[in-house]
């Protein structure tokens, strides 16, 4: 068994011939590109039990030449997918599964006897081994389609191999190839969309997960696990929020924003670094983009909505919907543009290489802070601040429950991160309290930003309709305040779980 490193790269069909004739690539290669046709059949159960299982089992032709492939396990982490894979040459158009399994290919029990063919993956692929900065990489460049029944697909993309050397060449090569032409970094592999081709499905909606972390793991690894899954979650739904599919999407891409912004923050008490910082930066810069995008999307769909509903009648009503339906599709769009921006495939690049490089390759010196005590000062700090903040919480205006669930946000968010290093029982109470309270600050600080945004709709046209709107959002805030007293109250009577 063998583990695939490779970084996939969408390209449109005019570009990929544009880059074909490039002088960069004839510098770098090692050797005439060559070019042959691949024909790949994949087979899983009716029930698509290797595709649940997350694995792939495929015939391919290349000649006169069959290779039967098993892919499964592995990971994708900034872009870079690893996978396990077990290859081996067949006799013809025929799986030999007893082989397979010899050779350490394991399929889900009861599955052998119910294998089908599902798609066909049909490409031309032309090849480069290339040297660059040490390391040895091979460029595969492929054009074709996918088929499902009647269904296809256009496959247009480039396959960066890792052969010898770091992964963070991968990136560093790719950056070096979008100076040439536009791309986008590939998150989905073809089985994946032949799978999607052949359920009628879109993507699914990635929802927000850490990964459960090792108490004797060093630090490093464990921040690079963390902010790992955040690209993840990032990159499994920018595709649905660019396509519009559903709103869920582009929610999960903000919230794993956020969350990243978190993670990267713990990573600088960890450890400073120039791209860090720079990187974080620029999280930070989109999730202000997104915040504000947020705010309409929430003025549109909780404010306004039971307003209307309860005032059906209120002519003025709909003329506010209307002019802020126009903003709110105009931050819409410009969060769309940014993300189908060639700038944000640079970023998520550059991020690619941070995450394999240097930054990561520091070894646990005797005596240095465990994963757990690490942890412990984090969340410490942050609880710290949530409580000075809390303290005066009857009180406080606007501007300091704003502070405060910013607090809180980032408590949870570590405190989520860590809790499987600690007692997970007192730390699944403790996220719950704490979670209470933000929902009851989120609440409050809708309430203030709708405000703000009536502000930004004053007109004569609306004077009538936004003080209605005004006096409904005071009653609201009144509601929401002996809720949020006991949800500090509970919050305030918890222990801290890392103590």
């Amino acid at each position: 068994m063998s583990i695939e490193i490779e970084l996939k790269l969408r390209i449109a069909p005019e570009h990929m011939n544009r880059l074909k004739r490039h002088a960069l690539l004839k510098n770098l290669s090692t050797a005439r590109a060559t070019t042959h046709k691949l024909l790949s059949i994949y087979y899983d159960t009716p029930a698509l039990d290797l595709c649940h299982g997350g694995m792939a089992l495929r015939l391919r032709r290349s000649g006169a030449r069959w290779l039967q492939t098993l892919k499964g396990g592995g990971r994708v982490q900034a872009g870079l997918h690893q996978r396990n894979e077990v290859e081996m040459p067949v006799s013809g158009e025929v799986l030999e599964l007893g082989a397979l399994q010899a050779a350490g290919g394991r399929l889900p029990r009861g599955a052998r006897k119910k294998l089908q063919a599902v798609f066909v993956t049909d490409f031309s692929r032309t090849v480069r081994v290339l040297k660059f900065e040490g390391a040895e990489i091979e460029l595969c460049m492929d054009s074709g389609e996918i088929r499902a029944g009647e269904k296809s697909r256009a496959i247009s993309e480039l396959e960066l191999e890792l052969k010898s050397g770091e992964p963070q060449q991968l990136f560093k090569l790719a950056q070096a190839l979008l100076d040439i032409v536009p791309l986008e970094v590939e998150h989905t592999s073809k089985a994946e969309y032949g799978y999607r081709l052949y359920t009628n499905a879109p993507p699914a909606v990635r929802k927000a997960s850490f990964p459960a972390l090792d108490r004797k793991q060093d630090i490093a690894s464990a921040l690079q696990s963390m902010i790992g899954s955040c690209l993840l979650h990032i990159q499994a739904n920018v595709s649905g929020a660019i396509s519009k599919l559903d709103e869920e999407y582009l929610h999960q891409v903000r919230v794993a924003l956020r969350r990243l912004r978190v993670a990267l923050g713990m990573a600088e008490v960890f450890r400073a670094d120039d791209e860090l910082h720079q990187l974080h930066a620029e999280v930070a810069e989109l999730c202000v983009e997104f915040g504000h995008l947020r705010e309409w999307d929430v003025f549109v769909t909780q404010t306004l909505a039971p307003v209307r509903a309860g005032l059906p009648q209120h002519a003025g009503l709909q003329g506010v919907l209307e002019a802020s339906e126009v903003l709110r599709a105009r931050h819409h769009a410009a969060v769309e543009r940014r993300l189908g921006a060639q700038d944000y495939q640079r970023f998520l690049l550059r991020f690619g290489a941070w995450m394999h490089g240097d930054y990561w390759r520091v070894t646990q010196e005797a005596g240095a802070a465990s994963l757990r005590d690490f942890a412990a000062r984090i969340l410490s700090k942050r609880s710290k601040q949530v409580r000075r903040r809390g303290a005066h919480i009857a009180t406080a205006d606007a501007m300091q429950l704003h502070a405060l669930r910013i607090a809180c946000k980032k408590l949870r968010y570590g405190a989520e991160m860590f809790a499987s290093v600690f007692e997970t029982g007192r730390a699944g109470r403790y996220v719950d309290a704490l979670a209470q309270l933000q929902d009851s600050l989120g609440a409050l600080n809708d309430i203030a930003v709708a405000r703000r945004l009536l502000d930004e709709l004053e007109c004569a046209a609306h004077h009538e309709t936004l003080m209605l709107l005004r006096g409904w959002l005071e009653r609201d805030h009144a509601q929401h305040l002996p809720g949020l007293r006991k949800a500090w109250k509970r919050f305030a009577g918890q222990q801290d779980f890392w103590g």
